[in-house]
């Protein structure tokens, strides 16, 4: 269950790269793996969707080519499809596997949570830092 910040329950915060509260990365479009515009994670969450990422035309590209297009809407699951500029909660290795690749894209750190760092150090995700 998302967090309720109006005090009803639910999950904590998570804490982002930087040691803070984890913030918002997007509600439109809505992301996270929870759909709650936040890119908190649990151990259900086997993609480690933390790293709130800003998609660049290069990185959509490249993700499409690795499998994984989310510029198609596809409406039927609630999803507008991505456009440069949106922000999105990102599988933490595809962010790591694009760094690879030359293909990263921004990093919003205050939105991106710890978890990322199992897959990725703090210097990468500063170097692309969007905020």
């Amino acid at each position: 269950m998302p967090f309720d910040e109006t005090g009803g329950g639910g999950r904590r915060p998570g804490r982002n790269v930087l040691g803070g509260r984890l913030e918002s990365c997007s509600s439109r479009p809505v992301t996270g793996f929870f759909r709650n515009g936040c890119c908190d994670t649990s151990v259900e969450d086997v993609g480690s969707h933390t790293v709130c990422a800003v998609m660049t035309e290069d990185f959509l590209r490249f993700s499409r080519a690795a499998g994984n297009d989310l510029s198609t809407p596809l409406p039927q699951f609630g999803f507008p499809g991505l456009r440069a500029g949106d922000r999105w909660c990102l599988c933490a290795p595809r962010w790591q596997e694009a760094l690879e690749a030359g293909h990263a894209p921004g990093v919003v750190l205050g939105a991106t949570h710890e978890g990322a760092l199992r897959y990725c150090t703090l210097d990468d995700l500063r170097r692309f830092a969007a905020d």
